[in-house]
């Protein structure tokens, strides 16, 4: 291995470890928040804002086609060595996203406020908060996509220290929304839309300041570069029809179920969204740290460290999530009794299919980050987000049929994995990877592994008597099951760097205790 490789591995190990800090607080705080969330606010206006927050982050999908626009060109260009280009491809970004920012205050104005008043179904006596919702989630909106080609330099540079410690202080500040939600008696929906709303303002302002003072590219200068608009227009105009699938498939089916049934299921699901992003995180902070890589050695043509973290970020991050997720899939009522109380109707199937789902979408990443590399996405947009643009109607077809609420979400796991397939046949071939390649680097370990780790927790859960010693020791027995699974799998290099470290991290921990 490489001098250069070593050194990105280290980079790459840093960030990891600064994003899983970030993670482990961020989920701690963001469970216990939702938790009294839903109580504060009850069952009812947690649904309210979970559906009405979602339509207008509908109108969002514009920005999400542009925010992966804006980190592949920055992170391209730092890759080069190119500061000029840099300066010009951030002021660019800042410029685009303040069109976007106009056009989304646009369309949830008219279209957004057509649909809320006449398609929604919301009590009557909460309409005039849901108003608020409505309101400050567009402002809340547009806040968030002026931040983008700040957070997208970060990410490029690597700095995911100062990208750990602004998140952890934006959760502290919800935290206080929390103490805040509770002392103060007005109408707790519409507080907790304002006070988020501030929040952040406050996070935004953070990191541009950041960014000015640490990057000389992210000072703001008016540039007229049609060439350069129009590259990044292109791009983003790509990934546009990705972007309204994923839209489909989160706030669209969210939608879907506040028309056919009411907000208590939207609580359900608002519910299940959480203790998926709370299990994701743990792999999108792993990926986080490797996607900037995957740009540069794309970038500068070396392809076989390329592949190596590609094969990597895929079975890590599966390795990972089945970790966490498999004891919250086996005994999810268990959990969810603990950290609810009371469980709100669907929560549990619609959780347990979402996890799922999650593990599917921990192998999307690397390929979709290895596309965008490439800048060649027009073939591959149309195919992938030609597939998941299936789903939204394909779910409504089987609610019209009178199917249960959870059908919606096993149609978006059936299409999620004929997605997967799509994308590695599109792939591979652009980034002179070998498709057998990836399955014996991906697909095989990570079937071998679930397989045989899976036997015996699933025995316990099967033979056990229902009790909560019983719950505990399952949930113990399945990331034990994983680990041995998954180092019996380790490559004799993987074992040997592994043996390495251990040894490494022994004679320091030695070392100290001979100076103490």
């Amino acid at each position: 291995m490489s001098a250069l490789s070593q050194q990105n591995n280290k980079r790459i190990a840093k960030n990891t470890l600064l994003l899983y800090f970030r993670m482990l607080f961020m989920m701690a705080v963001n469970l216990y928040t939702s938790r009294v969330i839903l109580v504060t606010l009850g069952v009812e206006d947690y649904g309210i804002y979970n559906v009405v927050g979602g339509a207008v982050t509908m109108f969002s999908f514009i920005n999400s086609a542009m925010t992966g626009s804006t980190q592949r060109f920055i992170t391209f260009a730092l890759g080069r060595g190119e500061e000029k280009e840099l300066s010009k491809v951030f002021s660019m970004s800042v410029i685009i996203h303040g069109i976007i920012s106009l056009v989304i205050i646009l369309l949830a104005e008219t279209i957004g406020l057509w649909f809320f008043y006449h398609k929604m179904i919301i009590p009557i006596e909460r309409m005039d908060a849901a108003f608020w919702v409505f309101q400050f989630a567009v402002l809340t909106a547009v806040v968030m996509i002026m931040s983008v080609p700040y957070n997208a330099v970060i990410i490029a540079h690597e700095k995911m220290g100062a990208f750990a410690y602004i998140s952890v202080l934006e959760v502290i500040l919800k935290l206080i929304i929390v103490y805040v939600l509770v002392v103060f008696h007005y109408d707790k929906l519409k507080l907790y839309v304002v006070l988020t709303f501030i929040i952040q303002i406050f996070v935004c302002l953070v990191y541009s300041t950041y960014c000015k003072k640490h990057f000389r590219e992210s000072h703001f200068v008016w540039t007229r570069d049609k060439k350069l608009f129009s590259r990044m227009l292109l791009f983003a105009g790509w990934t546009m029809n990705g972007n309204l699938a994923v839209m489909g498939y989160t706030q669209g089916l969210n939608l879907l179920l506040n028309m056919f049934f009411n907000p208590v299921v939207n609580a359900a699901r608002g519910l299940a969204v959480q203790v998926q992003l709370a299990v994701s995180n743990f792999c999108r902070n792993f990926q986080m740290a490797l996607n900037p890589q995957i740009t540069k050695s794309y970038a500068i043509g070396d392809y076989s460290y390329m592949h190596e973290l590609v094969f990597a970020s895929s079975r890590y991050s599966f390795y990972l999530l089945f970790l966490l997720s498999f004891p919250v899939f086996l005994e999810s009522r268990f959990i969810l009794s603990i950290w609810l109380g009371i469980v709100p109707d669907y929560t549990i199937p619609f959780v347990r299919i979402m996890l799922i789902i999650t593990l599917c979408n921990a192998l999307s990443n690397p390929m979709i980050v290895s596309v965008h590399a490439t800048g060649k996405i027009k073939r591959f947009q149309m195919l992938e987000g030609g597939v998941l643009l299936l789903i939204f109607p394909v779910a409504y077809l089987c609610l019209k049929l009178g199917m249960l609420p959870r059908t919606v979400f096993i149609v978006h796991l059936l299409i999620e994995i004929i997605a997967q397939f799509v994308r590695v046949w599109v792939v591979c071939p652009m980034i002179k990877m070998n498709k057998h390649d990836y399955l014996i680097n991906v697909i095989k370990p990570i079937l071998k592994v679930s397989f045989c780790s899976s036997l015996v927790p699933i025995g316990l859960y099967l033979y056990l008597p229902s009790h909560l010693y019983s719950a505990v020791f399952i949930i113990l027995s399945c990331p034990l099951c994983t680990l041995i699974m998954v180092y019996l799998n380790l490559s004799v290099v993987e074992k040997r760097i592994l043996k390495r470290k251990y040894m490494l991290w022994i004679k320091s921990k030695r070392l100290s205790n001979i100076r103490f």
